[in-house]
């Protein structure tokens, strides 16, 4: 990824030069000051592969992409931290992706997938308790209008009644919510689809459900878009700026939370250049 890009490589090659720099003018001026000691031509070769060594190593240092990068804003009061770790893990607010019928079955992963985000949700938030969350789904989507309920002859499996995208169910309770946000459309081929605009659409939901009802609490979201209903034309790394950009943007009408926290999965690390995501949250 270092030796990948310009970014990466302008970053190594500008600071293995002002370490070439300043410690070729330090030892300068050690040797002006103890001018009584002689070096040899071969003490002259070692110095200087001993300055291009020492300088390289630190300009490898200095740009090796890093495993988080972070931005702290003045104006509004927030912080956005983008992480390569596990979402479950993060004790805060969590946003899932769900579709538009809010399905929930796992059986031989036709419907849901059991390694997908809200495939882990459902097992490690609710042990595959299918019934409750279910029953919690129903009760807090009873408020929402249902835009089309499929026939069972054109959908026999999953859920049927659907909502508009968008549409947010809040989960949990206020030390923890779960904002189980539809951001994709699952046909009646089960075949879920989504695009840029209904992630657009979709986050923008959250958002202001997590300003009605999170409190101010430290949110963390995964690249939503990037799997099984993976939104056209726009790779994870994109996807992780147009979730920034949306919260950034957002966050200047008002505050949403203190901090988003953006969590990459460590399979997907190595998909994104955190090089540029730093630089992306520079110009925010």
């Amino acid at each position: 990824m270092l030796f990948g890009t310009q970014r990466g490589l302008s970053l190594l090659a500008r600071n293995a030069l002002g370490a070439f720099g300043l410690a070729s003018g330090l030892l300068q001026v050690a040797l002006a000051l103890w001018a009584s000691i002689k070096l040899t031509s071969h003490d002259r070769w070692v110095l200087l592969l001993s300055l291009l060594g020492f300088s390289l190593v630190f300009g490898l240092i200095r740009a090796w992409p890093r495993r988080e990068a972070s931005r702290e804003f003045g104006s509004p009061d927030i912080t956005v931290r983008v992480m390569v770790g596990d979402l479950f893990e993060q004790q805060t607010h969590l946003v899932i992706g769900f579709n538009d019928l809010f399905d929930t079955d796992t059986t031989n992963n036709v419907v849901i997938n059991q390694t997908s985000v809200q495939g882990q949700f459902q097992d490690r938030i609710y042990g595959n308790d299918l019934v409750r969350l279910d029953a919690e789904l129903a009760a807090t989507l009873a408020s929402q209008v249902v835009t089309e309920t499929e026939d069972v002859s054109v959908k026999p499996v999953g859920k049927r009644d659907r909502y508009p995208i968008g549409t947010v169910a809040v989960l949990g309770d206020p030390a923890r919510h779960f904002f189980c946000v539809a951001y994709s459309k699952m046909e009646n081929n089960l075949i879920a689809n989504s695009n840029v605009d209904f992630l657009w659409q979709s986050l923008g939901a959250v958002w202001e459900a997590a300003y009605v009802r999170g409190q101010r609490k430290e949110i963390s979201i995964p690249i939503v878009g990037s799997e099984l209903a993976r939104v056209a034309c726009l790779n994870r790394e994109s996807l992780l700026k147009m979730i920034l950009l949306s919260f950034v943007a957002r966050s200047r009408q008002s505050v949403v939370c203190k901090q988003l926290t953006i969590a990459i999965h460590p399979k997907d690390y190595y998909h994104i250049n955190m090089l540029e995501v730093a630089a992306f949250l520079r110009t925010l």
